[in-house]
C-alpha cells in the first residue's frame, strides 16, 4: 500500500477496507413474522377525507409490513364487509345462516351481508389473521382525524379482542395522511415491544445538484433536502448520537478536512483541523463528546486519531506503516473500536481498544471489505465485502463479532456498499449500483424487503440517525 494515499482520495474519498469471515452461518437478528398474521383492510374516510385515504392506506400497510414483525395477509382473501368501528362487530353466536344455505334465499343474502363482521371471519380461513386494525377518518375543524383500533381477532369475543383504540389528528393534506398512518402504526408496533422508525433520518451523499453534497431524508425516503452547498466534495458523513449534528469529510480548501454541521440549522460548527494532508472518515463516540478519524497529522500513512468534538485535544491511537481509516466505536462498549487497515496486505477490518491496544484482525484476508457499522446492541457489525467477486464488487454481510461468523444479505445485484443500522436494529440502509447509477436502499436485517429510497443523481454513504 503506497504512502501517497491516492486510493484514499479517489471517488468520494474512502471506500477502503474490511471484512472477511469463516463459514457462513445465518445470524438471527429479527424474528420475522413472529408476532403472527396481520390483516390490514383499507380504511375509508368521510367527505374530504376520502381523497387522502390512498396515501393513508399505503403508508399504514408499508409501516406494518416493513417492521418485519408480521406475516401480512393479502387483501385478496378478505371479506367484502370490513368493520370500521367497534359497534360494527356482530356477536359470534348470531350468524344469520350456515354455509349450507341455498344461494338466493333470504338467509344466504343475510349471511353475505354480514360476512366480515365477526372475529372468526378474519381469524378463520381464508384470512387466518391474528391481528387486524380497523377505523375511519373524518374532517373536523379543518383537520384530518383518524379513529383507529387494533383487534386480536383470535379472541373468542369482541369484549376481549380490542387491544387499544385511539384518536389521531393531523393536517388535512397528504402529509397529514402519511403522519397519522405512521403514528397509528407506531402505536401498534409498540404493543409488540418494537421500536418505530418514525422520526428517524437518513443522512447521505448526493450528486443531484452537480457536486457531492450532504443531504438528509426521512427514514422512508420522503422529505429529501440538502444539508450542505459547498459545490465541491462532501462525503463520509457521521451523525452525532443525539442526531443534532453531522461530521463529514469536505474538500472546501481542496484537501480532505473534517467539517461539522448542525442538522437543526444546517450551519457549520467550529472544528479545528490538524495541519495534515488528510483528515477524514470521522465517527462520534457514543457520548458525542469525541470524534475518531483518520489523519496524516503524524506524517506518512493515515492513522487513527481521537479528539474532542471541536477538534481539540488530539490523541493518536494507531501507529503502523499502513493506511488505517473508518474507525467506528461500539455503541454499547465505548472502549471497543473496529476500523479498516491495510497492515496485513489487502484491506481488512480490525478490532482494538480505544487506546490503541489489543488489536485483533476480525477477517481472514480473503477479498477486500469496507464500511464496518455496529449494530445498536454492539454484538454485530454490517460491512461490505468482495468475497467471491472480482475486486471492487461488494456485497453486504453481517458478522457476529464474538464468533466471527457471517451471513450474506445481498447477492450480486450490483455493487452494494456502506451499510448502516437503523435505530431499531432490524433494518439496514445501504447504497447499491443497480442500473447505471448508485442509489440508496433499505432492507430488513435478513436481506429481504429491499426498498429504493432515492432516484435523482448518484446517492451514496447513507447513515441512519435517530
Amino acid at each position: 500500500m503506497k504512502k501517497s494515499l491516492s486510493i484514499v482520495l479517489s471517488l468520494s474519498l474512502i471506500s477502503i477496507a474490511a471484512l472477511v469471515a469463516q463459514d457462513s452461518i445465518v445470524i438471527t437478528l429479527i424474528d420475522k413474522g413472529g408476532k403472527g398474521a396481520m390483516a390490514v383492510p383499507e380504511f375509508r374516510g368521510s367527505a374530504e377525507a376520502q381523497t387522502l385515504m390512498s396515501v393513508f392506506n399505503t403508508n399504514l400497510w408499508d409501516e406494518l409490513e416493513g417492521s418485519g414483525l408480521f406475516r401480512m395477509v393479502p387483501r385478496t382473501s378478505y371479506p367484502l364487509n370490513v368493520p370500521q368501528r367497534p359497534e360494527d362487530w356482530l356477536p359470534e353466536e348470531s350468524r344469520a345462516a350456515t354455509a349450507s344455505s341455498r344461494p338466493g334465499t333470504p338467509a344466504a343474502t343475510a349471511a353475505t351481508r354480514e360476512l366480515g363482521k365477526r372475529l372468526r371471519d378474519w381469524s378463520g380461513p381464508p384470512v387466518s389473521a391474528a391481528y387486524m386494525p380497523i377505523g375511519y377518518t373524518a374532517v373536523q375543524s379543518g383537520r384530518l382525524v383518524l379513529y383507529g383500533w387494533l383487534y386480536n381477532v383470535s379472541q373468542p369475543d369482541t369484549a376481549n379482542a380490542q387491544v387499544f383504540g385511539k384518536v389521531y389528528n393531523a393536517s388535512l393534506d397528504e402529509t397529514g395522511a402519511r403522519d397519522i398512518a405512521r403514528q397509528f402504526a407506531s402505536d401498534i408496533l409498540q404493543r409488540f415491544g418494537a421500536t418505530s422508525l418514525m422520526g428517524s433520518k437518513i443522512i447521505f451523499v448526493s450528486t443531484r445538484t452537480g457536486s457531492k453534497e450532504i443531504w438528509s431524508m426521512d427514514y422512508d425516503g420522503s422529505n429529501q433536502k440538502a444539508v450542505t452547498s459547498y459545490k465541491s466534495i462532501s462525503t463520509t458523513p457521521a451523525v452525532a448520537p443525539d442526531g443534532s449534528k453531522v461530521a463529514f469529510t469536505g474538500f472546501v480548501r481542496n484537501k480532505p478536512e473534517i467539517l461539522v454541521h448542525s442538522l437543526l440549522t444546517s450551519r457549520r460548527l467550529p472544528f479545528y483541523n490538524q495541519d495534515a494532508s488528510l483528515n477524514a472518515t470521522p465517527a462520534f463516540t457514543p457520548d458525542g463528546n469525541n470524534i475518531l478519524f483518520a489523519s496524516t497529522a503524524g506524517g506518512g500513512y493515515a492513522q487513527i486519531y481521537m479528539c474532542n468534538s471541536d477538534g481539540r485535544n488530539l490523541r493518536r491511537i494507531t501507529s503502523v506503516r499502513a493506511v488505517e481509516v473508518e474507525p467506528k466505536v461500539n455503541p454499547k462498549n465505548p472502549s471497543e473500536v473496529v476500523f479498516v487497515s491495510g497492515r496485513s496486505g489487502p484491506q481488512q477490518i480490525y478490532r482494538m481498544n480505544i487506546e490503541g491496544t489489543d488489536i485483533t484482525r476480525l477477517t481472514s484476508g480473503e477479498g477486500e471489505a469496507s464500511n464496518p457499522s455496529w449494530h445498536p446492541e454492539g454484538q454485530h457489525i454490517a460491512f461490505a465485502w468482495t468475497r467471491g467477486f472480482e475486486p471492487g464488487n461488494f456485497n453486504i454481510f453481517v458478522m457476529d463479532v464474538a464468533s466471527r461468523r457471517v451471513d450474506q444479505l445481498t447477492h450480486g445485484a450490483g455493487r452494494n456498499e456502506n451499510p448502516t443500522w437503523a435505530p431499531d436494529g432490524k433494518h439496514l440502509v445501504f447504497s447499491s449500483r443497480r442500473g447505471g447509477r448508485t442509489q440508496i436502499y433499505t432492507m430488513l436485517a435478513d436481506g429481504t424487503q429491499i426498498k429504493q429510497l432515492t432516484m435523482q443523481g448518484d446517492n451514496t454513504m447513507p447513515v441512519w440517525s435517530k
